[in-house]
């Protein structure tokens, strides 16, 4: 893998990603996070699986409590995480197996989306078909 590798990007990370990662480094755990922002804890499960994001007054809470910028949250980009590859403590082989399984998240991550595209485009053809009795 390469040196340069954005463990937290577009390309590798989700929304849900960056701030399931954001919440574990500040040592909170979901029913926490979610208390201090006054939001359900199911709603806080939903944003760190990306089913559902949060409206822009707690974007900007999250970002505070966590000690991020929203645009890192939002986009990967900015004021955030540092790297997980990053940390010294680690050794060098199961750095490489950490970014071998992030890579192979990502690509599955991006087959469901398509999964689900053509799913619903499926649905939709299917819909518009004459019914036969």
């Amino acid at each position: 893998m390469s040196e340069d590798f954005d463990w937290y990007g577009p390309e590798s990370a989700t929304f849900g990603d960056r701030l399931a990662a954001a919440r574990e480094a500040a040592s909170m755990t979901q029913g926490a996070l979610a208390k201090r922002l006054g939001v359900k804890l199911k709603s806080l499960q939903n944003w760190e699986e990306d089913l559902s994001e949060p409206r822009a007054n707690r974007l900007s809470m999250l970002a505070g409590i966590l000690n991020v910028s929203m645009v890192w949250l939002i986009t990967g980009e900015g004021e955030g995480l540092t790297d997980p590859d990053e940390d010294d403590t680690l050794s060098p082989d199961v750095n490489e197996v950490l970014v071998e399984l992030r890579s192979l998240r990502a690509q599955f991550k991006s087959r469901t989306d398509q999964l689900g595209r053509l799913e619903k485009k499926l649905r939709i053809l299917l819909k518009d078909q004459p019914q036969h009795d």
